[in-house]
């Protein structure tokens, strides 16, 4: 990808031109690494994206609309507090250097007006968004970066704004083009690499692009260019110059894989892919919007389930330990009835061993043979006492067989019930997926409740018509599925889930008529494909009618019991389920 200074300036007179007479009217902050500014002028509304993490930092406009966190971030705050209202004066970038930034006049706590900056540093997994006052000093940044972090450069309230440091390279938007060349020409290494050498705000992308235009592809050492190649290599520099400058209007081209994947955005043509698939799209930020836009939502998921897996995955490790030392203590118990059968012998020979014996050889009466057994003694203890010893480790033992056993089942219902939350975590898309997971945590026990409680936004189960114009219902999570069970189907209704797989409970409304096999067949393949299952073949899921199955009281959410069931063996379909889907 080739976010570099050459794109970056194309971007900012897209920016330029968009803004201009406007104001912000809303700050959001969807997650630690996003911003989104919302502008009102007089063309209308514009969504401006930030993210700063570190394999998709970019700064566009946007239709995306990410969901937002019920509480706004402190960071957030503070940028309305101090941004609101403000308007767009103007987007600087210093030559060819990977940052933005956007000057705005805002209105301060005593009425005045002040210049406020904020920077947008798009630097791999050095970017950052920094909010600077008009004294050039950081108000705030969504990475703050101590003295122990870089002692060099420091990111916090209240420190002297610095800009990020320049490389001793040339910027082709500030010396002349035959400078360049001769300069690239000097280095004697291959061309890609003299360039990137010699210049600064060209990436390897552009770099390698310039040498296709030049030599045809051939990475050729650049001190053997001929006076033909010389040529090619200072007219090239001159267009991808005046590209920079805006001169020559760049074009967003942006190149797709053999699968239909995007691969690499350029401001012109890239003619290194050659006939590879590519077009050229409407605008810049159109273009990052669908270079990033399905990676980011998969990394933004990731990132607010992070504490969910961890709680999930850290309960389940403690509940397997728990039942593996389980497993071991009801095996030792296992061996009881020789504790019994010590003491029945000993008692029965009290008189025949002396105090102080250490062990007693005596006739095992259980033995049918009568075999001797040698039986260990405690010394210190009489043949009574010995006897009544071997008797209290033996009703011991089976007290603690039967509370193990107890204990056990407890134990598999707990690890098996974390597996289910998990399983709905993995399919979670949405915020309002994961703040019902989180609440069921809590309600659990697993979670500290929060301070400031944030109630869940209430959730409909995913809706499905089946080709024979049956709804089918899946639930999202637990909670969602005991009520999709319990509450929302009847009787008649047919209830579906993977056996002995964590899953989504799954609901085919009948409304009194018998659906076909079709309909029970995808019914089937969506209980599959709502499962720790998803990626398997010949998949076996239950069904039964719904007033077969029972909740257990005290049970924990999306268990239930169920009987008169039938089972189908599919393979999930993630394309049907499309097909299928109302929205």
């Amino acid at each position: 990808m080739a976010l570099d200074g050459l794109f970056l300036s194309c971007l900012k007179r897209e920016l330029e031109e968009k803004l201009r007479d406007s104001r912000i009217d809303k700050i959001f902050q969807p997650s630690r690494e996003e911003l989104i500014f919302l502008f009102r002028g007089r063309e209308g509304q514009h969504r401006l994206y930030l993210s700063v993490r570190a394999a998709s930092p970019r700064l566009n406009f946007t239709e995306m609309r990410p969901e937002n966190p019920a509480q706004p971030p402190m960071l957030c705050m503070l940028l309305r507090r101090r941004l609101g209202g403000g308007r767009f004066v103007a987007v600087r970038q210093d030559g060819l250097e990977r940052a933005l930034y956007l000057d705005f006049d805002c209105v301060n706590e005593l009425g005045d007006v002040v210049r406020m900056t904020f920077a947008a540093e798009l630097m791999g997994k050095y970017s950052n968004g920094i909010l600077i006052d008009q004294n050039g000093r950081v108000v705030d940044a969504m990475k703050r970066v101590d003295l122990e972090m870089s002692p060099v450069r420091p990111i916090l309230p209240g420190v002297t704004y610095a800009a990020p440091p320049a490389l001793d390279r040339l910027d082709i938007t500030r010396v002349s083009v035959e400078e360049v060349v001769f300069a690239v020409q000097k280095t004697g290494k291959p061309l890609t690499d003299a360039l990137l050498d010699v210049t600064c705000g060209l990436s390897p992308l552009t770099c390698r692009e310039i040498t296709a235009r030049v030599t045809g592809g051939e990475d050729i050492a650049a001190d053997c260019l001929d006076d033909a190649g010389s040529s090619r290599l200072t007219d090239t520099l001159t267009k991808i110059r005046s590209i920079a400058l805006g001169e020559t209007p760049g074009r967003p081209w942006l190149v797709y894989r053999e699968d239909g994947r995007p691969l690499n955005f350029a401001p012109l043509p890239l003619l290194q892919y050659g006939p590879q698939k590519s077009r050229e799209m409407e605008s810049y930020s159109a273009l990052l919007d669908a270079f990033y836009a399905e990676r980011e939502q998969v990394e933004r998921l990731k990132q607010r389930a992070a504490d969910l897996h961890r709680v999930l995955t850290t309960n389940l490790e403690r509940v397997q330990r728990k039942l593996n030392a389980q497993r071991e203590d009801l095996r030792r118990s296992e061996n009881r009835e020789q504790d019994r059968i010590f003491a029945d012998l000993i008692q029965a020979s009290v008189g025949m061993i002396p105090r102080g014996a250490d062990k007693a050889t005596l006739m095992n009466y259980y033995d049918p043979d009568c075999a001797e057994i040698e039986i260990p003694l405690d010394p210190a203890l009489s043949a009574a006492a010995n006897a009544q010893k071997y008797y209290k480790q033996y009703r011991k033992a089976q007290t603690a067989q039967r509370v193990l056993v107890e204990q056990m089942e407890k134990g598999e219902k707990e690890r098996e019930y974390l597996e289910t939350v998990l399983d709905a975590l993995s399919r979670a898309t949405t915020t309002a997926e994961m703040d019902a997971i989180r609440q069921e945590l809590t309600d659990g026990g697993y979670l500290r409740a929060m301070k400031k409680p944030v109630k869940p936004t209430a959730l409909k189960p995913k809706t499905f018509l089946s080709d024979d114009g049956f709804t089918i219902l899946v639930g999202r999570n637990n909670v969602e599925n005991d009520r999709l069970t319990t509450k929302i189907a009847r009787g008649n209704d047919i209830w579906m889930h993977t056996k002995n797989i964590p899953g989504s409970h799954v609901i085919v409304l009948t409304e009194g008529k018998t659906p076909p096999d079709s309909t029970l067949e995808q019914a089937a393949i969506l209980a599959a494909l709502h499962s720790k299952a998803a990626d398997s073949k010949q998949v076996p899921v239950d069904y039964a009618l719904v007033r077969h199955v029972h909740k257990p009281a005290g049970a924990k959410p999306g268990f239930v019991i169920y009987e008169q069931n039938r089972t189908a063996y599919v393979d999930p379909d993630s394309a049907l389920a499309e097909r299928l889907k109302q929205e």
